[in-house]
């Protein structure tokens, strides 16, 4: 086989391999100094769909960690791209918080709970048993159901929380309608990454914490994919998968020599 091309090109998830509970994880920082240093094109990639890119940037800033706005990828905007490509100018009604809101409205979305033609859900620390009920009303009297991400649990100080995925099931289990997930692992969110930098999947790698989201959704989009021991997925659980990583790193920290 031909030696693979070169890695110009860098995404990389958010928790679990930048941060951990608003924490820097050791050397995330100097990764992306380096990275911007040498003009590396790179894009951090999350399934939160919370918080704005914006919002994030403030939110890494202070763990220790600069990077323009414009290298935040979200399962928020994503999910914007894929609306405005599939219905512009549409009309959704949302389970979610700013960062999905926002996203929809600068896309030329109208946001209502009158015959929307989506019900988008998002990831949310307050569900609010009243908007759920709305939205499966609403999916049963025809919305399509579109979702962020399908992570069932998120992480937190205290344990796991359930996250998007776990309320879908609840939704699904009410109305008979799966959602479509554009996030992570769906390798529409990678592709649309790969487009915002104009980069090719031969000469991208992608760095996870998850073998079930980041590493299969970079192995789906073609990229070269790298599983951090920092976050969700532990080094013992890697066998359990039908795929495996291009590699296996302790952390983030053992790559800024290799940019």
């Amino acid at each position: 086989m031909a030696d693979p091309k070169p890695i110009e090109c860098w995404m990389t998830d958010m928790d679990g391999v930048l941060v951990h509970e608003g924490r820097l994880i050791p050397g995330a920082d100097a990764f992306i100094a380096r990275l911007r240093e040498t003009g590396r094109p790179f894009l951090v990639l999350t399934n939160n769909s919370i918080f704005t890119p914006r919002d994030l940037q403030f939110r890494l800033r202070t763990s220790g960690i600069d990077l323009p706005v414009e290298s935040i990828w979200t399962s928020a905007l994503a999910t914007a791209t894929f609306l405005d490509d599939q219905r512009p100018q549409g009309s959704a009604y949302v389970v979610g918080e700013a960062g999905l809101t926002t996203a929809l409205h600068e896309i030329g979305y109208v946001l209502t709970d009158n015959n929307p033609d989506y019900v988008v859900l998002g990831e949310t620390r307050t569900y609010s048993f009243e908007a759920v009920t709305k939205a499966i009303r609403l999916i049963r009297n025809g919305a399509r159901f579109v979702a962020t991400n399908p992570d069932p649990t998120g992480p937190s100080g205290d344990g796991v929380l359930p996250a998007t995925g776990a309320v879908a099931a609840l939704m699904t289990r009410a109305t008979g309608v799966e959602p479509y997930y554009v996030g992570k692992p769906n390798p529409l969110m990678m592709r649309a990454a790969l487009n915002r930098l104009q980069a090719h999947s031969e000469t991208t790698a992608m760095i996870g914490d998850r073998m079930d989201t980041d590493i299969v959704s970079g192995l789906e989009a073609g990229m070269r994919t790298v599983l951090v021991l920092t976050g969700i997925t532990q080094a013992e659980e890697v066998d359990r998968f039908p795929f495996r990583p291009s590699r296996i790193v302790s952390s983030i920290a053992e790559l800024v020599d290799e940019i």
